[in-house]
């Protein structure tokens, strides 16, 4: 073994954990220089939304996507196809299928509990409800898009390319769950619950060979329990006026004051999703094909592990 070989592959490259040490390093100093010269200018977007953390979230996505493109082509040699991130990823069918595939899942099963009066309506306070609902879908776009980015963008990718995609669900599924145990009312359940909503999130990014389509899934889950229930996100609670869809029934089952995203309901509304794209799934789905290096025409395909 020679100290070149530590560092690099035989296609010349940087071995996959170096390869994301670089992107995280990166993307540490991009957010740097953006939070000096960007965030300053982005102020507005907290009273556009009236939410405090908006401006830096969009600080960070645009970290995140300048680290992606510098990793990508003077590291990896790759290009956006790599990381789900192409045109081809963000065509408006893709779009909408991500979209969709986001929104019948937890919208399905929240309205059977409403049948059954595990969930329920109550009165709020009186408000715009248009008003309310475009200052919080401009503030779960942007959120949304931070963690697809950080969970199953550059980082899925390379973890894929190594180890293979179930290996590469797993960690990726495990981290965005632990990264959400600030959120309020985290516990056990809650974990478990946004572990598994990385595995489904991760389907869809399999499925459509789209980061772009994933992030439409994310943002439309949140957006049909924040905008059209008007129930709690992940434990936080969002502008709801006119009305709220609250627990009326066992948490187990709705998620209680989590939301119902973290409920037995909401698993059952993910599973029956993943057995669907499993069953609907294109026989090179699980196929990690990517963009061959710099100079080299051909694609390069990793076999299924």
């Amino acid at each position: 073994m020679t100290l070149r070989s530590v560092f690099l592959a035989a296609d010349g490259r940087l071995h996959a954990p170096w390869r994301i040490l670089v992107f995280i390093l990166v993307t540490a100093l991009c957010g740097q220089l953006l939070a000096l010269t960007v965030l300053p200018l982005l102020s507005g977007a907290n009273r556009l939304t009236g939410m405090s953390g908006t401006a830096d979230t969009i600080m960070i996505v645009l970290a995140l996507i300048a680290s992606h493109g510098i990793t990508l082509y003077l590291i990896d040699r790759r290009t956006w196809r790599y990381a789900g991130l192409d045109a081809e990823a963000a065509r408006i069918g893709v779009l909408a299928r991500g979209w969709v595939l986001g929104a019948l899942p937890i919208l399905v099963p929240s309205l059977a509990l409403m049948a059954v009066g595990w969930l329920a309506i109550r009165p709020a306070s009186q408000g715009s409800w248009l008003m309310a609902a475009t200052k919080v879908s401009l503030f779960l776009l942007p959120a949304a898009l931070f963690e697809e980015l950080i969970s199953r963008g550059y980082i899925f990718a390379t973890l894929r390319e190594w180890l293979g995609w179930p290996v590469a669900l797993l960690l990726t599924s495990v981290a965005f769950g632990v990264m959400h145990l600030g959120n309020p009312g985290a516990n056990a359940q809650s974990v478990i619950m946004v572990t598994l909503a990385g595995i489904f999130l991760g389907a869809v990014l399999l499925a459509t060979r789209s980061l772009c389509a994933a992030w439409m899934a994310h943002w439309s889950w949140n957006w049909i329990m924040a905008v059209a229930l008007h129930a709690a996100v992940s434990g936080t609670v969002v502008p709801s006026p006119d009305y709220q869809v609250v627990d009326a029934g066992r948490d187990w089952m709705t998620g209680g004051p989590w939301g119902p995203e973290g409920g037995v309901a909401a698993a059952a509304g993910m599973i029956a999703t993943l057995a669907y794209l499993y069953v609907r799934r294109p026989r090179t789905a699980l196929v990690a094909t990517t963009a061959a290096p710099a100079g080299d025409t051909s694609e390069t395909s990793h076999d299924e592990r």
